[in-house]
Parts: structure tokens; sequence; C-alpha cells
């Protein structure tokens, strides 16, 4: 309960993550501070802060207490398969394109494990929303993370070939001012295109969901930046095509896919089992 308070900044956020009562977590913490005869916490209306005390403590006890429980973990893990309830966010496309066609062969090999599967177009608190584990496309910016790299999934710019008869194919970036170009209306770092040298693109249509846009372009409205990820079979089928292949950079950061989860969780069996069964799973190609 100390962590799950320092972590999350609040006694309700602590008592909703362990599924208690928000006075047990009160009286665990006051039992606590008068075993050590010490404040570990400064309480505000809007939030829980540690005290010097309280950092200190908190930062020689964590390591225990990971190494317990990972301890725990193990016993457990040699006595009976992982089991219980696992929430995982990750983007829609990536939910749709890669999640969804491996869930009969995960099931199959962790029957006693239940999945949900949460869609976000936004980088979410895992804390805050309850998840065990999220699937994050690009660089990593919570340094509050663990972050398992899953994979790379190329980044291409593709276009319909109904598109390209209409409008003609690009030869040359700067060539693609003259286009229709397809973007994220929410996130203006992803319209960012990793051209020689780089590009801010306006879209011309713009979408809140990477999958919106491949719709968009499967519909011939112009030319977007996506990943492989979700794109393989259109690929593969003449549907879309490679716009000036061999210009943007690569290996770049947006092609990492990486499993994440918060840097005071031990490892449970869970997360471990899904991280290492996608490792083995996932094609990007």
């Amino acid at each position: 309960m100390l962590l799950a308070v320092f972590d999350s900044g609040s006694f309700t956020a602590a008592a909703g993550q362990l599924n208690v009562p928000v006075a047990k977590v009160t009286r665990a913490i006051q039992r606590l501070e008068t075993s050590l005869q010490v404040s570990l916490f400064h309480r505000t209306t809007r939030r829980v802060e540690a005290t010097a005390d309280g950092q200190l403590f908190i930062e020689q006890v964590r390591p225990a207490l990971q190494q317990l429980a990972l301890a725990e973990e193990q016993l457990n893990l040699q006595q009976s398969a992982p089991s219980g309830l696992l929430r995982v966010d990750a983007a829609s496309p990536f939910i749709l394109h890669q999640l969804v066609p491996l869930m009969a062969k995960f099931r199959a090999l962790y029957p006693k494990m239940t999945l949900e599967l949460i869609s976000s177009e936004n980088f979410i608190d895992l804390i805050e929303k309850r998840t065990d584990v999220a699937i994050r496309i690009g660089a990593l910016q919570d340094s509050n993370l663990h972050a398992t790299l899953l994979g790379k999934s190329k980044l291409r710019l593709l276009a319909s070939a109904g598109y390209l008869q209409k409008f003609g194919t690009p030869q040359r970036p700067e060539q693609l001012a003259q286009h229709q170009l397809l973007g994220f209306a929410e996130h203006s770092r992803l319209n960012h295109w990793p051209l020689l040298p780089p590009q801010i693109i306006t879209p011309t249509l713009a979408a809140s969901s990477g999958e919106t846009l491949l719709q968009l372009c499967l519909q011939h409205h112009g030319i977007a930046l996506l990943s492989d990820f979700m794109t393989a079979p259109q690929r593969q089928s003449g549907e879309l095509i490679e716009v000036l292949p061999g210009q943007l950079q690569s290996p770049h950061p947006r092609e990492n896919v990486q499993a994440v989860y918060y840097r005071h969780s031990a490892l449970s069996g869970r997360i471990s089992a899904f991280i290492r069964f996608l490792q083995q799973q996932l094609i990007f190609d």
C-alpha cells in the first residue's frame, strides 16, 4: 500500500488500484507512521506527497518489496499457469491488425487468463486506468515505465493505386506539396514525416486514428504515413503502393513497438507470459 500511495499520489487512487476501501489504505499508512514515529506523507486536499523521511524510506524499501513480490510470483508459477485478469491498452490499429488475430492462440496457451483489450489513441496513465501493460509505438517519454522491445514496424508513405493513377506519383519529397496528404488531427507530432530532410505536413484531410487514415488511403483520398504492422495485406495485394521508397529515415524511433508497464511493478506471471507470447508471434513485415 505504501508504494501504491506514493506512486499514485492519492489514497483514493491507491485504493482503486488495490481494489480495497480507502479507509483500509489510510489505516495501514497511519499504523506504519506510528511504528516508525515519522510522518511519511504530506496530506493536502488535492494530492498526497512524500515527506523527506518518507522519500528516504520508500527508496530503501522499494527494491526489497519488489524482490519479495517477484519471489512470490515465481513460487506461484512453479505450481500453476498464469491466471487472472490482464488489462492491455493499445491503439485501435494495433489491436485490430495484430492482437485480435492472435487471441485464439493466446487463449489456448493460457486458458486461465482473462484479457481486456482497451483501445486508446492517446497515451494513458497506467495506474489511473488500472492497466497492466500497454503497447506503445515510438519513443518512450515516461521515465517511470519499463519497456520491452517487441520489434520494429517500418514506416512507409503509401497511396492507393487508384489515387496514383489519377494524380501521379511524386518522385521527390518537395513534390508532396502538390498532393492530397492524410495526417493526424490531434497529434501534430505525428505529422512530422521523417523524410530527408524532415517535413512537417499540413494534412488535406485529418483524422484522430491511424485506422481511419488507412481506410481513407484505401478509398483513394491521398498519401499517408503508415506503419507496416497495419498494411501488410494491402501492400502485398497491390491495393497500396509505396511512395518515395528509400527516402524515409530508417531505423527511426517511431518504428519501435514496445510493451510497457510501471517500474514499481514486479513483473507478474501474467505480464511476463503476455510479453513473451507477443515477442514470439508478432510479425510486422
